[in-house]
């Protein structure tokens, strides 16, 4: 019993070393990803307007890059 109390303990005690680590060393690679997501955002939802407004006004074009650029 004295036994799995300590474990538990042991446990508990790497787990929180695990959650230091993670959110304070590593914090800072959380941070720089969610920075360059929050910029690649707008410019993926601008991209897509500029899609759309050549589909609506150059469907040429657009067919053209699709062709191009697209997988299929």
């Amino acid at each position: 019993m004295l036994r799995t109390i300590f474990v538990i303990g042991l446990l508990a005690f790497v787990g929180l070393f695990v959650l230091k680590l993670v959110f304070g060393i590593l914090g800072g690679l959380f941070g720089i990803f969610f920075a360059l997501l929050g910029m690649a955002i707008p410019v993926l939802i601008i991209g897509g307007l500029i899609y759309v407004l050549m589909l609506v006004f150059a469907p040429d074009t657009a067919r053209e890059m699709r062709e191009k650029f697209g997988s299929n």
